[in-house]
């Protein structure tokens, strides 16, 4: 990898130290990283002293909970980019835009988190997580403004989602690693070593379900229906924003000490082990693809057979979203370092849901609805935290985060599904659709089974 990412490494490296933040052991430990580094010739022109200097080793007492604001803007963040989606009933209602616009709205939010995962994680490699981060609540406060008066008119309305995107990206990249630096010495010195991931998750998947649950409820009886989550969520952002300045920089000024350009930061070279190509890129699709058919189409289908389909569509959100938050809280207990079986069980939920979803189609009930977005929650849940386990496991700490975001970026394309079964839906019938999801989702799980065992040795040579 690029020389930024070393740079990232020693300095997490002296993070993960568990003896105290002397000034002597500091200038020590880092003067070890840097004889390491040159000797591997991944970094020039940084003395031991910069490298002191790109990590803090006197914090505030206060700083052990500044991980606490960043997630917060996280949460709003995250909630921002998911109250859009029980709102997709209330715009088809509305008939203003052609269902397939309303569809593409997806598409358009996956490209912004496409754009921020791929480009704004190396820049906050080398300019810093705040820098970076500030621009995420920025973001998405523009965003929710271009959507709220964008209600009847496709450009503001296109561009805010863009934004929302872009913001959840930023939110997933560089707050995610910004709460995992905050979640360790020498800012969080009792933390736990997995609290940093903790941490991000439980306030992007806070901040996605209670966005949609809110947005659902205002959507379906409150004033100002197509406005007023929107209003709600910018007012909140901007504390969140404002407490966000006052956070310190877990990234000093060392790494831009270093050759190489941005471009080169994109490489990410463990994209190309057999073990990443053959189990975490055929399963991550399939993340926000059984997302998106649970709480995108099902709440479509189920639109006329129920009296308040906008809250409806929110109810099977939060479903889907809780099982999935559910089965994550064990999928260290589901993943193991010897065969694919957390992938396979994951994608075993999502063959099964697609098959539910298929025969619920043609006999749309309340139940049905609600358990296919049930078993497509597993199903999403365990997959996504299957994938990044497959992730940690591959990537050093150079190209964790390019890794991670090449993986992200992939389950993106799921978000697409909905847009293209409505496309089609003029031509064939979405029982016939999602009947071939459950087949496609099958070949994968019969992939899973011939590779589970494969490509291990040098990974577990890593471990």
């Amino acid at each position: 990898m690029s020389s930024p990412k070393s740079s990232e490494s020693d300095s997490s490296d002296a993070h993960l130290d568990p003896a105290p933040h002397t000034a002597d052991s500091s200038v020590a430990s880092a003067t070890t990283s840097a004889r390491s580094s040159t000797q591997q010739n991944q970094r020039a022109d940084v003395t031991p002293h910069e490298l002191r200097a790109a990590t803090p080793t006197t914090t505030n007492a206060s700083d052990r909970y500044a991980w606490v604001f960043v997630v917060l803007a996280m949460f709003m963040i995250a909630w921002g980019g998911n109250e859009f989606t029980p709102l997709l009933i209330f715009y088809r209602g509305e008939s203003v835009f052609s269902p397939v616009f309303v569809d593409s709205l997806l598409g358009a939010y996956a490209i912004g988190i496409m754009a921020g995962l791929v480009f704004l994680g190396p820049l906050s490699d080398r300019y810093g997580r705040k820098t970076v981060m500030l621009w995420g609540p920025v973001a998405a406060i523009i965003g929710s403004i271009l959507i709220a008066i964008g209600e009847k008119s496709e450009i503001p309305m296109f561009i805010g989602r863009l934004l929302a995107g872009l913001a959840v990206g930023i939110a997933m990249t560089v707050g995610g690693s910004w709460v995992k630096e905050l979640s360790q010495a020498p800012f969080d010195p009792h933390a736990k070593k997995s609290a940093g991931a903790a941490r991000a998750a439980m306030a992007l998947t806070g901040g996605f379900g209670v966005g949609a649950g809110v947005a659902g409820l205002l959507a379906q009886w409150g004033p100002i229906r197509g406005q007023l989550s929107y209003i709600l969520q910018i007012i909140l952002s901007i504390p969140a924003l404002v407490f966000l300045v006052k956070i310190p920089e877990t990234r000093q000024s060392s790494h831009l000490k270093v050759h190489g350009s941005f471009w080169s930061d994109l490489a990410v070279p463990t994209a190309k082990h057999p073990r990443f190509l053959t189990v975490a890129v055929p399963i991550a699709p399939w993340v926000f693809g059984a997302a998106g058919v649970a709480y995108a189409v099902t709440p479509a289908l189920m639109s006329s057979h129920v009296k308040a389909p906008v809250a409806y569509s929110a109810l099977l959100t939060v479903v889907c979203l809780a099982f999935g938050f559910g089965i994550q809280q064990v999928g260290d207990r589901i993943n193991t370092d010897y065969s694919a079986r957390g992938p396979i069980l994951g994608i075993i939920f999502v063959a099964i849901g697609m098959a539910l979803a298929a025969f619920v189609s043609t006999r749309l009930s309340i139940v049905g609805s609600i358990s296919v977005a049930a078993l497509l929650g597993l199903g999403y849940g365990l997959v996504l935290i299957s994938g990044l386990t497959e992730v940690q496991r591959l990537a050093g700490p150079d190209d964790l985060a390019g890794l991670t975001s090449a993986f992200y970026v992939l389950t993106y394309v799921g978000f697409f599904f909905p847009m293209i079964l409505t496309k089609l839906s003029g031509d064939f019938d979405y029982v016939d659709m999602l009947a071939f999801g459950a087949i496609e989702a099958t070949l994968t799980l019969i992939f899973l089974f011939m590779v589970s065992h494969k490509n291990l040795d040098d990974v577990m040579a890593e471990g």
